[in-house]
């Protein structure tokens, strides 16, 4: 019989486990107020999200518009490397062109003095002109 009575004692133990045990009914004006708290906090939680997600997209504009910024100063210093190219081309033809005993030879020998170089100064006077 003890067996019976122990079957019967365990039964009774995991019935009463898996019943949901009855709360006392609460007052209607308290549990109004603890949703309330529970949207309020859920509101809370959800603003701060956007505000998350909104931050998270400045952050992103603004990396966008510094690379793009980045970008168009790499092709500004590449076109200006080419007008500088162009014009130590240009500035060779017009040295190897000029009579050092012109006038305009003379005028440039007194210029040159200023610069490193001839090819320098001529750069410099034609890139002016």
């Amino acid at each position: 019989m003890d067996s019976i009575d122990d079957l019967l004692a365990q039964l009774k133990a995991e019935y009463e486990e898996v019943q949901p045990k009855q709360q006392p009914k609460s007052n209607p004006a308290k549990s109004f107020i603890q949703s309330a708290k529970k949207s309020g906090s859920l509101i809370d939680n959800l603003l701060a999200e956007v505000k998350a997600n909104f931050a998270d997209q400045d952050a992103a504009e603004e990396l966008k518009r510094q690379q793009e910024l980045e970008q168009q100063r790499i092709q500004q210093e590449k076109l200006k490397a080419k007008q500088i190219e162009a014009l130590r081309v240009q500035a060779k033809e017009w040295l190897a062109k000029l009579d050092p005993f012109s006038s305009e030879g003379l005028w440039f020998e007194r210029f040159a003095e200023r610069y490193s170089s001839k090819l320098e100064a001529a750069i410099e006077y034609l890139q002016n002109n």
